[in-house]
């Protein structure tokens, strides 16, 4: 046999071996993408809570998704039977409580966050807002003389975090954690992993005002999917403008959602810890755009609180944050990182506005 032929010979049975190793390994087929989403919606801790999939053949990640969400509802809703945040409100002043993994780590979160906004968040403002109750059928406005007597309490750094025992405690008798603020956020996130654990890409969760979008809209290839940014005049669902977003959530707070009028003054449900009373300031919404929910519910909350100038600085210096404040006087301010993004619709009725 000619040489130049041995040599070809042995080449290609090189060649075998070599082209079988380079071969990449097999990837897991996602799920088919379907116009009709598998969908539920149902009233779980005092909201609308709707979850929509979008991959074919995953209706059951829609019942793990609610399954999710009311265990860790009952877990931390306040006055509610077995809820482990109302036996450390119990506890208050008396003895620590272990409570489990999940509520840990949502209350490590509001504790961050309430550090991280110098207290405009507070995840100690439980006995303010039980003070108030705005929302609920008892709602009044309480006299000074209370307000003042549990504004004492209302301070974040009496809230002791025992990771190794996985305990809290609230150091002064009286004191209440009041997680509303965060946990909706927390509880969004969560169905994230479960519809992802359970092979979805493709997802709406809409936990009443906080919005995750999975994946990209399935209308068209690579699409984001559009999210509505509220009206604070107008019933929910009524959007002045949007934002393109993909895994992206977009979560606001406003002055629209739980109100209490007295003597012609309407109080919002956004309790300002540092005087006992709700928020007073230029502003009638704040959504928050981020990569997870938990972060855009306390920043809307803390960001609320600064009222426009302070909010926008605030905002600008989180990391993959941004956000559209909506003013009493019905304009549209955006942080720089939504310019060319935010599209306000012609018909709103509001006008973009930027910051002199």
């Amino acid at each position: 046999m000619k040489k130049w032929l041995k040599a070809l010979i042995a080449l290609l049975i090189l060649a075998v071996p070599l082209a079988a190793c380079s071969q990449k390994p097999a990837v897991k087929k996602q799920a088919e993408v379907i116009q009709t989403p598998h969908k539920g919606t149902q009233f779980l801790m005092g909201t609308v809570v709707t979850l929509s999939v979008y991959n074919k053949g995953k209706a059951k990640a829609v019942d793990d998704g609610f399954a999710r969400v009311k265990a860790l509802a009952a877990k931390v809703t306040v006055n509610q039977k077995g809820s482990q945040v109302d036996a450390v409100n119990q506890a208050a002043g008396k003895k620590p409580v272990q409570v489990s993994a999940d509520v840990f780590r949502l209350i490590q979160y509001a504790k961050r966050y309430s550090q991280r906004s110098e207290g405009a968040f507070d995840l100690a403002i439980g006995p303010v807002t039980s003070l108030w109750h705005i929302g609920f059928p008892d709602a009044r406005k309480p006299s000074q003389a209370e307000i003042n007597a549990v504004l004492p309490l209302v301070h974040y750094q009496d809230v002791e975090l025992n990771a190794a025992k996985r305990t809290v405690y609230l150091k002064k008798k009286g004191m209440q954690l009041d997680l509303g603020g965060i946990a909706k956020g927390y509880i969004a996130d969560e169905v994230v992993k479960v519809f992802k654990k359970d092979g979805v890409n493709t997802a709406i969760i809409d936990l009443g005002g906080n919005i995750f979008v999975m994946g990209h809209s399935p209308k068209a290839t690579n699409r984001p999917w559009t999210v509505g940014i509220q009206d604070p005049k107008k019933p929910r669902g009524t959007a002045i403008g949007s934002v393109p977003a993909v895994n992206i959530t977009v979560v606001t707070s406003g002055i629209y959602e739980r109100n209490l009028i007295v003597a012609g003054h309407n109080y919002s449900h956004l309790m300002n810890p540092r005087t006992g009373y709700p928020f007073e300031n230029n502003l009638m919404g704040v959504s928050i755009v981020t990569k997870k929910s938990v972060d855009g519910d306390a920043l809307s909350t803390a960001t609320f609180d600064k009222g426009l100038r302070g909010g926008m600085a605030f905002i600008e210096k989180q990391k993959d944050a941004q956000a559209i404040f909506i003013t009493k006087d019905k304009k549209v301010y955006i942080s720089s990182g939504l310019k060319n993004k935010f599209q306000l619709f012609k018909d709103s009725g509001y006008q973009m506005a930027t910051l002199k």
